[in-house]
């Protein structure tokens, strides 16, 4: 319960409902930008709590790499890598140690095909952030992106490049929980 309740109230402070049947927007603001991951990520917390599940993880539908999640209070961790010891992932996903996979995904996955999505209230990647909340990240193959609404000047991207980079996050990350999702819908 406090889990939903912390997701529901920072979701209210950005501006947003964690518990939202449809997509969260950002409308209303100078220059909104739909965030195609919400829905998806709110449906992924809701999944993982009436499973009494903290993590999932799965092999993405390729086999080529593995998608890991954890739900902690207020924010939704979600990590895509390739894992080297291919056996010991399958031991981990076959004896539902997800936690234990999502860790190992965390420290010894393959660092160029990492995507590490910190999404900063479960409630999908947000633009930019409200005013003095928590804002969304993401770090691709090492390389951080900060999701403040900050860009322009010497230590951040130009607006362009800023839009493009969540675009491009956004849509992997909604990839990212549709096969989060479609694993737990079909263990349940």
């Amino acid at each position: 319960m406090l889990l939903s309740a912390t997701t529901a109230t920072i979701a209210a402070q950005r501006g947003g409902n964690a518990a939202s049947s449809s997509a969260a927007t950002n409308s209303g603001k100078p220059g909104a930008v739909e965030s195609k991951s919400a829905i998806f990520a709110g449906e992924l917390a809701k999944l993982l709590t009436s499973q009494n599940l903290e993590s999932i993880a799965i092999a993405t539908p390729d086999a080529d790499a593995y998608v890991g999640a954890l739900l902690a209070p207020g924010q939704l961790l979600v990590i895509r890598a390739k894992y080297p010891a291919k056996d010991r992932m399958s031991y981990l996903l076959l004896n539902k140690m997800y936690k234990d996979a999502y860790l190992d995904l965390n420290s010894a996955s393959e660092v160029a095909s990492r995507m590490f999505i910190s999404d900063l209230g479960a409630d999908g990647l947000q633009f930019r952030n409200a005013k003095d909340q928590p804002f969304d990240m993401v770090n691709i193959a090492g390389k951080s992106m900060s999701f403040d609404g900050k860009w322009g000047g010497k230590e951040n991207p130009s607006k362009d490049d800023y839009a493009k980079a969540y675009e491009t996050s956004d849509e992997q990350y909604t990839q990212m929980l549709q096969v989060l999702i479609s694993a737990l819908k079909k263990s349940s």
